[in-house]
């Protein structure tokens, strides 16, 4: 099982999902990753590979940087 000594990788155990659709995030995974009451969660999914859980701020950091490439001047396409 890992247990965090394996370059931040871990297994938080099992949740059951309520009749309402809700989850409940072990403690250990909100502390290791500050995750307050109040905290709003972006839940991304794919098909083949699972649900990710990030925190919005964070993911919203991401997303402001990417943005900025719309602030540069867009590159002359070169004839090759």
């Amino acid at each position: 099982m890992f247990d965090g000594d394996h370059e931040g990788k871990h297994i938080f155990g099992t949740v059951k999902v309520g009749e309402r659709g809700q989850i409940v995030i072990p403690k250990k995974a909100r502390e290791i990753f500050s995750i307050q009451p109040g905290d709003t969660l972006l839940v991304l999914g794919d098909e083949k590979r699972g649900i990710a859980i990030v925190k919005a701020d964070s993911f919203h950091a991401i997303a402001m940087k990417m943005l900025k490439i719309f602030d540069r001047e867009p590159e002359e396409a070169s004839e090759d």
